[in-house]
């Protein structure tokens, strides 16, 4: 099985075929296909690739749903100082589904 390190919405993700995460809101219709440029290793049997040996290498994935993650609860507290702050936080997601790893120039 070939895996894939890509990067998208500042985070770093290590993907297979058909695998499911849940990356940054991405724009794009659910159904539509994306592809992933930005690759930072490949590896499978052979062993893996770095650097140079990734030009062209690509993620394709389908978008499968958007949505929004449960709710993070933000309570900021100053003891003694009658003062407290409370704050909520929805993050936006897209769910993808990785279709295929194309590898890059030997």
């Amino acid at each position: 099985m070939s895996y894939a390190v890509l990067v998208t919405g500042g985070k770093q993700y290590r993907v297979m075929a058909g695998e499911t995460l849940r990356v940054e809101k991405l724009e794009g219709e659910v159904g539509s296909e994306i592809k992933f440029d930005n690759i930072l290793m490949l590896g499978d049997s052979d062993g893996i690739k770095l650097g140079d040996a990734l030009k062209g290498a690509t993620v394709a994935a389908t978008i499968k749903s958007h949505g929004r993650a449960d709710k993070i609860r933000i309570i900021k507290f100053r003891r003694r100082k009658h003062h407290m702050k409370r704050q909520g936080h929805r993050q936006y997601y897209t769910e993808i589904e990785i279709t295929g790893i194309a590898g890059g120039s030997k």
